[in-house]
């Protein structure tokens, strides 16, 4: 599926034209992203990516962490340059790319794949369906895949887009080929602007191949 030029210009626009505290998914501590990461134990050095992070923060406690093999990928390069100038020195430590998830080649393949909240934006079953297979041929095997999405008792839709909600259940029943369910749960995000939204955060770990 090829990457939407009209897609692209919404989320520069956004991100040229708004401030963090004027962005409703804006985490000044990614708690539950960094709490899912800790408890997979991985070395410091293992490859992980952040897919659809934008300007998020995560990058920042990840770095601080001693995490040293980075990724973050977004649409928007004005949110890519928006981090790079938060992190100064430090963001030439961080691998950076601009694309659309559904163009994107992996250059290598992750012991983590981590999203919170561009999943949700992918509402049809063919971009679903072609993330997913990106998934299960990016992350290596044993490793791990964090998605954090709208659930049920969340938004319909955010930044003036339509998104697909997930529960457990059909979270876990979209990524059954290639990955194991190791745990979920469910929050409430506080937006910058005393909103709350409803958020479903899951683990998987991807599975060996079977040989026939």
């Amino acid at each position: 599926m090829e990457s939407s030029a009209a897609d692209k210009a919404h989320w520069e626009k956004i991100y040229t034209h708004k401030q963090p505290q004027e962005l409703s998914w804006t985490q000044p501590v990614p708690a539950t992203s960094l709490q899912f990461i800790e408890a997979f134990h991985l070395p410091r050095e293992a490859p992980i990516i952040d897919v659809g992070g934008g300007d998020s923060r995560l990058v920042d406690y990840l770095l601080a962490a001693g995490y040293l093999n980075l990724t973050v990928l977004d649409i928007s390069g004005a949110a890519l340059a928006r981090a790079q100038q938060r992190l100064g020195e430090a963001a030439r430590h961080v691998r950076w790319l601009e694309t659309d998830v559904r163009a994107f080649v992996p250059p290598t393949r992750y012991a983590l794949w981590h999203d919170r909240a561009a999943f949700h934006f992918l509402t049809t079953a063919p971009e679903i369906a072609q993330y997913l297979q990106l998934a299960r041929t990016a992350v290596v095997p044993g490793g791990y895949l964090t998605l954090g999405t709208f659930s049920p008792a969340g938004p319909t839709r955010c930044s003036g887009l339509p998104i697909r909600q997930y529960s457990e259940a059909t979270l876990t029943a979209e990524l059954h080929t290639g990955f194991r369910k190791l745990r979920c749960l469910t929050e409430d995000h506080h937006t910058p602007f005393h909103t709350t939204q409803n958020f479903l955060f899951c683990s998987f770990q991807r599975q060996p191949a079977l040989v026939a």
